[in-house]
């Protein structure tokens, strides 16, 4: 699990076959879940400027792997007791998003989002939502897309900084709208309150 907090930038050493290496200051181990790019992956080996993680032809179907190279997002898997920030994430990339415009309002950015039609249900007004990793907050959902507004100091301490028109980016949508999604799609009868409580207490 996960919260969406960038820990830190690190910067890709070199992507052979499925092994992706990174140098980094964190310090991982054998194992070790960590987030990169929003997708879940975990440490094969580690070294003393950073460590590798396994990225399988699967997962490389399913990502942006455009940005596995230059800098990364990282975040390392949360641990028991651990401050909890920004909201639950669990590494898995549901879809691929493309930027379609992003707007300086000088004291914040407005930046807009396409993504396939099948998965704007996940995605709620003021909800939350994961982008390349990065935990934000939807202002407005459209048909097709939807926008975030992202604060200076994110702009400037995540990749926002390099995206434009076009750009492709992983997004993990709110964990418990997809699985409310789930329920009453799957459910023939209609959810009591009492049911409700009891599938959120779960959680």
């Amino acid at each position: 699990m996960f919260t969406g907090l960038i820990r830190e930038i690190a910067h890709v050493k070199s992507l052979a076959g499925s092994t992706l290496s990174v140098r980094a200051k964190h310090k991982a181990k054998l194992g070790d879940s960590i987030a990169i790019n929003g997708a879940c992956l975990t440490v094969v080996s580690v070294a003393s400027d950073g460590f590798s993680v396994e990225l399988s032809p699967e997962s490389q179907k399913h990502l942006a792997m455009e940005n596995y190279k230059g800098e990364v997002h990282i975040e390392p898997a949360m641990m028991m007791g651990d401050r909890f920030e920004g909201h639950v994430v669990q590494g898995h990339v549901d879809a691929i998003g493309v930027v379609e415009s992003i707007k300086n309002n000088g004291n914040s950015f407005d930046v807009f989002i396409k993504i396939e039609k099948k998965f704007i249900p996940y995605i709620i007004p003021k909800g939350s939502i994961t982008v390349d990793g990065v935990s934000l907050t939807v202002n407005e959902v459209f048909e097709e897309s939807f926008r975030l507004t992202i604060i200076p100091h994110t702009m400037r301490e995540t990749l926002f900084k390099n995206y434009k028109k076009g750009s492709r980016v992983n997004i993990e949508t709110d964990m418990f709208a997809r699985y409310v999604a789930h329920i009453l799609t799957h459910k023939k009868s209609t959810l009591s309150w009492d049911e409700v409580d009891t599938i959120l207490a779960h959680y």
